[in-house]
């Protein structure tokens, strides 16, 4: 039973003021190898769930939209021909490593002109009220500490009629296929030790997983934020589910 000052790093019980350093210290160490791991954790399958979730935001040219706890900018990437000259990108990320990454990852593709960096907290959001017309979230929310404070952060800063898309691993319907999954992420701890001499963040990535809501809950989480039209899609039979909710004011 957790206390009230306690929350979930993977499986551990920790002070809920320690969460937040303890995830911190994970993505500082796997930054600059994030996307292999990542190619390597979903077989490539990542990259056509991150595009599926872009088209889901409806982002349009003129749009200002964030690409939050966004990391090396797989999603900014992609929204920045979407929002086009007259649009805006924001990258937002809590983790300075991750940001660093993703900056240098999309200067280097020659995206500057519509696309801005924030270091900022999902929980407490550095933007005004009624700001975005999308937020799209892939990967990041099971690390949050706070969900409700998160949803509640993002809700304030999109427009009325604006739209979350959140992707995050999730369970998969069949137990078949259940059970293959938990095998092969089972491996994941010594892969990662292997590529970047790391097994304790893959370790506490592959627990991140298990701990997060399932499809239904997260869904009725973000209802309870204040989100109307919430519904998801299971992808790869739930393995990964995609998370959409609007905002009515």
């Amino acid at each position: 039973m957790l206390q009230s000052d306690e929350t979930h790093f993977g499986f551990k019980k920790v002070p809920i003021a320690e969460k937040a350093r303890r995830v911190a210290g994970v993505f500082h160490s796997v930054a600059d190898r994030y996307d292999v791991m990542n190619d390597l954790m979903s077989l490539g399958s990542h990259r056509l769930m991150k595009r599926f979730a872009v088209e889901l935001t409806c982002a349009r040219p003129g749009d200002n939209v964030m690409d939050l706890a966004g990391g090396t900018g797989d999603l900014a990437k992609r929204l920045t021909p979407l929002v086009g000259p007259s649009g805006q990108v924001v990258l937002c990320d809590i983790n300075e490593s991750m940001l660093t990454i993703g900056r240098q990852r999309l200067h280097d593709k020659g995206i500057v002109s519509n696309v801005s960096f924030v270091q900022g907290d999902a929980e407490d959001l550095p933007f005004p009220d009624n700001h975005f017309n999308a937020v799209a979230m892939a990967f990041g929310l099971r690390n949050v500490t706070n969900k409700d404070k998160a949803l509640s952060s993002i809700l304030r800063v999109l427009k009325s009629g604006g739209r979350i898309v959140i992707l995050e691993f999730s369970r998969p319907v069949n137990p078949g296929i259940k059970q293959a999954y938990d095998a092969f992420s089972n491996l994941w701890p010594k892969v990662g030790e292997l590529i970047t001499g790391d097994r304790d963040s893959y370790q506490y990535l592959v627990e991140s997983i298990k701990m997060h809501p399932q499809q239904e809950e997260l869904a009725e989480i973000m209802t309870d934020a204040g989100f109307s039209s919430v519904k998801f899609h299971n992808l790869l039979n739930g393995v990964v589910a995609i998370h959409l909710g609007i905002k009515d004011r």
